[in-house]
């Protein structure tokens, strides 16, 4: 699957170059750069968000690495529809350079000016919409509908000379979706009879057979557990999923309950989706969460955030009863939401701690109260069938999902050859309708640590699940720099190891011993002294407690 890394030649006249910086082998972070005629386009600049292994970090973004220096060739930025994982980078690469034009729908444009303003940037805008075409330095754009789980996702064509490139970003095949607005199959077959030379086309439901269920199908469902339910009832979304709020509000209001936002995101971002029209709320549905709780129980359902067991989101402060609002016997918690790879766990802690408190837990699993905002494998083959696309370059998913999406596309007839399974910062070069992979530049992860950005890297993320894992040993020792004698110590302390400090008592000798016999041998020194002290400790920690801890030495010369 790796391609060894190599950087591509110099990019030669009439050849577009396509470089993802982000979003595949992975479900998150999609990026993908554009360069002709020393131009740059940027589709979708989303975030990763953080799994299990990698304690303490916020966010993950591209690895903006191969455009920093080059931040005056971009010419746009195109923002396919408003999830995180397409636009939640938009701020980091931002603040690099203020004015890069953002290209997108008006609810795409006005989730991210949101998220801008939160970080102090007042972006340069160019709304959109399905049919429009756009022409942005050497790139001719036009604009096409395609369904999703958020309102006003968009594909995007880009012509130029050196040929037709259709990126469909995230899209389903939906035929009767909520707010009527289908994907446009007549753009896609005029499209395919122009001759589309490389399809960027969504991965993530590749390997799923058939075709995704109507989002329509979710309402009857919601409405029959709300309608049963005794108490209050909590649902559970992404913050930008529209058109399940939309489901929930209409739900709760046929049965007499008010609705309350819980989630900074959540609030943000419906109340940007009702004052755009995408969210239709009936009159005196809503209410703010504070006065909510002066309702009946059974007159109430709460919109939160945290379907994907985030720690500080709002559901998994319920279960941690860090929340105002506590669950418990009674309560009906509806998780409306896919798993995200890598969330499985957080996701089933949180079901199982809602279940101890007693609450009645409705998930994917156990009932319909979601679908997939992806297309099935037989969505992307009426793709394939219809647009008859030259090459392909499956993106947006992890690899399984890439090579069956490759596989799918060579059962339509596509050549093999044609089907190109990159990875981040594979470089391909599209001319004469021929796309072939020409370099592959070393990406990293970016990790957002609080307010810090790329400062965190691998080493320290082991050290932390070291620490998370195994404990912390600090030794401190006190040599008379002329002799090597110890004036003071070993002082042994541990935190996260089971045993008492008193258990150091044998090794403290063995670390005397050392620190006598390097001295004799000439070693001189804090940091090699304190090398010494670390070997002795690890390998007696190693083999006596069978751990291998974090292990700080402090060796002060006097």
């Amino acid at each position: 699957m790796s391609t060894p890394i190599a950087d591509p030649e110099p990019l030669a006249p009439g050849t577009l170059r396509i470089i993802p910086l982000g979003g595949l082998g992975e479900v998150g972070r999609n990026m993908t750069t554009f360069e002709y005629d020393g131009k740059i386009l940027i589709v979708d600049c989303g975030v990763l968000f953080p799994e299990e292994h990698q304690p303490g970090v916020d966010l993950i973004l591209p690895d903006f690495e191969p455009i920093k220096s080059r931040l005056d060739d971009i010419v746009g930025i195109v923002l396919t529809h408003g999830h995180e994982d397409h636009i939640g980078a938009v701020p980091y690469l931002l603040r690099l350079k203020g004015d890069i034009p953002l290209i997108g729908s008006a609810l795409t444009l006005a989730l991210v000016e949101a998220k801008l303003k939160e970080h102090r940037i007042r972006p340069f805008t160019l709304t959109v919409k399905e049919g429009d075409t756009e022409k942005v330095g050497p790139f001719d754009l036009e604009f096409v509908a395609v369904n999703h789980s958020i309102p006003d996702a968009l594909a995007v064509a880009i012509r130029t000379p050196a040929g037709l490139v259709l990126a469909t970003g995230d899209f389903k095949m939906d035929q009767l979706p909520l707010d009527g607005r289908l994907t446009d199959l007549r753009a896609f077959s005029r499209l395919g009879e122009e001759g589309v030379d490389l399809f960027l086309v969504d991965s993530t439901n590749a390997d799923v057979p058939g075709f995704t269920p109507l989002e329509r199908s979710i309402g009857p469902v919601l409405d029959q557990v709300i309608a049963k339910a005794p108490r209050r009832v909590i649902v559970a979304s992404f913050s930008s999923h529209v058109h399940r709020v939309q489901q929930v509000i209409d739900a709760a209001a046929a049965h007499g309950r008010r609705v309350a936002f819980l989630g900074r995101s959540m609030v943000r971002n419906m109340t940007i989706a009702e004052e755009l029209g995408y969210l239709k709320v009936p009159d005196g549905v809503l209410i703010d969460y504070k006065k909510a709780r002066d309702l009946p129980d059974d007159k109430i359902v709460y919109m939160s955030t945290g379907s994907q067991g985030e720690p500080m989101a709002v559901l998994s402060r319920m279960v941690n009863l860090d929340h105002a609002i506590e669950p418990g016997p009674g309560d009906t918690v509806i998780l409306a939401s896919s798993l995200i790879p890598g969330n499985e766990n957080a996701v089933y802690r949180v079901i199982d701690g809602l279940t101890k408190l007693g609450a009645n837990v409705v998930h994917k699993a156990n009932a319909r109260v979601h679908v997939s905002g992806h297309a099935a494998a037989g969505e992307l083959l009426y793709c394939y069938n219809i647009l008859k696309p030259k090459n392909v370059l499956p993106v947006h998913g992890e690899y399984r999902h890439l090579i069956a999406n490759a596989k799918l596309a060579q059962d339509t007839g596509i050549p093999v050859e044609n089907t190109i399974i990159a990875s981040n910062g594979t470089v391909i070069d599209l001319k004469d309708h021929v796309a072939r992979v020409v370099g592959q530049l070393d990406l990293g992860f970016v990790y957002v640590d609080g307010s810090t950005v790329g400062e965190i890297t691998d080493a320290d993320l082991k050290d932390r699940r070291i620490l998370g894992e195994e404990g912390f040993v600090s030794v401190i020792v006190v040599v008379d720099s002329a002799t090597g004698n110890i004036i003071s110590g070993p002082e042994i302390h541990a935190r996260g190891v089971a045993e008492d400090d008193s258990v150091f008592d044998d090794v403290a000798p063995k670390i005397v011993a050392a620190l006598k016999e390097a001295a004799g041998n000439g070693v001189h020194g804090s940091h090699a002294l304190s090398q010494v002290v670390r070997r002795t400790i690890g390998r007696w920690v190693n083999q006596k407690l069978r751990r291998r801890p974090m292990i700080v030495p402090l060796v002060i010369e006097a």
